[in-house]
């Protein structure tokens, strides 16, 4: 009986907690910042992840609340701890640009939790990655083309112009002017302006 009441707490909090972060989207959509933000922060603070990454949002951009990076760290932070893998792609930036502890730590937290987050299909995570391993201090370009790769099959733009330039380059991959053309049309004519650029050169 014991356990039964402890499951039906459970289902519980989690129903509530679904229902506030529901009332919380249409409220921002509604323009009602501050009350979103007040839905999105009760049900975070009974742990649910999406909400935890929408109070993340808020006070990332300062959506009904005052804007505070350290803040909207702490709930990105809740969220990837659940593999939230929009969460862990935004703590990850979070901790390369403002996060705590020495260079070396934080890059490597960061790159385990875009990893992550890449695998889950996160397009910007994929990309991120991409650059990421091309231009780090010891390139690993293969890798890079690989998330290049992925982000670009996912309708990224940016990244097709970037796996063009690794063609045209030899960059992770035999050089070809043909593929790197391919590549440089397909970005070219989703309006990438450094891919337009590029062909007319």
């Amino acid at each position: 009986l014991e356990e039964a009441a402890f499951q039906l707490q459970q289902i519980f909090r989690i129903d509530i907690s679904i229902a506030l972060n529901i009332l919380g989207i249409e409220s921002m959509r509604a323009g009602h910042c501050r009350v979103a933000f007040t839905c999105f922060k009760l049900a975070a603070d009974r742990g649910y992840s999406k909400a935890q990454f929408n109070v993340g949002l808020c006070y990332e951009h300062g959506r009904g609340t005052e804007k505070d990076l350290e803040k909207a760290g702490f709930y990105y932070s809740q969220a990837a701890s659940s593999h939230h893998p929009m969460a862990q792609y935004r703590y990850a930036r979070f901790l390369l640009q403002h996060g705590p502890g020495s260079p070396w730590d934080r890059q490597h937290k960061a790159v385990t939790l875009l990893e992550q987050a890449a695998g889950a299909g996160i397009t910007e995570a994929q990309a991120y990655l991409g650059v990421f391993y091309m231009r780090g201090l010891q390139p690993q370009e293969k890798r890079g083309l690989k998330y290049l790769l992925q982000a670009a099959n996912s309708g990224d733009a940016q990244s097709r112009f970037h796996v063009g330039v690794c063609y045209e380059q030899g960059l992770g991959v035999q050089q070809s002017l043909a593929e790197a053309l391919r590549h440089y049309r397909q970005s070219a004519a989703t309006g990438n302006r450094q891919a337009q650029e590029r062909l007319q050169a």
